[in-house]
């Protein structure tokens, strides 16, 4: 652990955020370009900040995949580099799912990827954290929140508590055996909607 904390500390900020870059997306440290800011809300006014949290509500009966699109073109347009990275690598990945499984991905499966990307820039923060890389922690985060722009909205830990007990109560688990059939009936429920470790905890304290 403490050595982690030591690289973390000596690493540049770029290289340290390339290699995570790259992680996401399932390549090498060497195949994508270096970025040129740290600070994905670098260059955004405070207006186009709070523009972002109701975009998706005015696109109509777009498709999730569609309106990831729509907000690349609106962030070339707008000259929001740092933005427009964190968008590009979001639809790499949707690409390369479907290329790799041969199908097109609809909006559940779109929102599992970005589901999976807000998870990834949560470990990396809490890693930049615990190497008092807190300026790398701060960048994840605000990547995170472009990210959320696309998710629904999140749900309340008394929502959270209501729907695990409901699906416990549905399914007839009584026991660690049944954590399985709890979670593959709630995921459709939570996913993109909250953390789904935490989920899962809480599922698992209430089975033991």
């Amino acid at each position: 652990m403490f050595a982690i904390c030591r690289s973390l500390l000596r690493a540049p900020d770029r290289m340290l955020r390339r290699h995570a870059d790259a992680a996401r997306l399932g390549l090498g440290k060497g195949d994508l370009p270096l970025p040129k800011g740290s600070n994905p809300c670098a260059g955004r006014s405070q207006a186009q900040y709070y523009e972002s949290s109701s975009r998706r509500n005015a696109v109509g009966t777009m498709s999730l995949k569609q309106q990831i699109n729509d907000q690349v073109k609106q962030a070339m347009k707008a000259g929001e580099k740092a933005r427009l990275k964190v968008l590009r690598m979001l639809t790499a990945a949707i690409k390369q799912k479907e290329v790799d499984e041969r199908i097109e991905l609809d909006d559940s499966q779109v929102l599992a990827i970005i589901d999976k990307q807000v998870k990834q820039r949560r470990e990396s923060i809490a890693q930049y954290r615990a190497g008092e890389r807190d300026d790398l922690a701060d960048a994840e985060q605000a990547e995170i929140e472009i990210l959320s722009d696309f998710l629904p909205k999140q749900l309340s830990q008394e929502e959270i508590d209501a729907l695990i007990d409901q699906t416990i109560a549905d399914t007839g688990a009584s026991g660690m055996a049944d954590m399985g059939k709890v979670m593959g009936k709630l995921k459709p429920e939570v996913q993109g909607r909250a953390d789904m470790k935490a989920v899962s905890q809480a599922v698992r304290t209430r089975l033991v």
